[in-house]
């Protein structure tokens, strides 16, 4: 993990998901670009799990996670960080919710609320789609207080099953990164 020497930090959670190529692979580089840059910090990540594609069904099942990261940066200098971590690892969008080697999303940042042209927050579909809420209640802390894991424990609830998720591995960082795994 970095050591980053910014004074004002919030907490926010990302999701990540691959469907092509090395797959574990693509979400490892994605943690470990993320952790390089100046203002950001993962500090926790999730399990990993298969899941079956949502919306374009033409495709190979994805591995999805979510992370916690530790950010002095604003929320849209954050998600233009990630897709510049999209584009570097080989995103194309040729396709809407199609294939992709890394997909990664800016889900929630300390219970702030944004509608730009560019980004909503929170995201506006991650309580219904349970691969974002699986590795989502791995990392959110039980006695987290803006508000997240009670929108997370609510949603889980809410869920018909959990087909088409299954678990992958427990540390897709290997223990061989700097950074943690949960």
């Amino acid at each position: 993990m970095n050591n980053h020497s910014t004074s004002e930090y919030s907490e926010a959670y990302i999701a990540l998901g691959a469907n092509l190529g090395d797959r574990e692979r693509s979400l490892r580089e994605a943690l470990a670009l993320l952790d390089s840059r100046e203002g950001i910090e993962v500090t926790r990540c999730s399990r990993v799990y298969e899941t079956d594609p949502v919306g374009y069904l033409d495709q190979p099942k994805f591995l999805n996670m979510a992370a916690a990261l530790r950010t002095s940066l604003e929320p849209e200098c954050l998600l233009s960080i990630m897709l510049e971590t999209e584009n570097h690892l080989g995103r194309v969008r040729h396709i809407p919710n199609g294939p992709r080697t890394v997909d990664l999303d800016l889900l929630w940042m300390e219970g702030r609320r944004l509608d730009s042209a560019h980004l909503t927050l929170p995201h506006p579909r991650m309580m219904e789609r349970a691969f974002v809420l699986f590795p989502l209640n791995d990392i959110v802390p039980q006695d987290e207080t803006s508000g997240l894991r009670q929108l997370v424990d609510d949603a889980l609830k809410k869920l018909d099953g959990e087909d088409g998720i299954t678990l992958w591995t427990a540390d897709v960082l290997g223990g061989g990164s700097g950074l943690s795994a949960n």
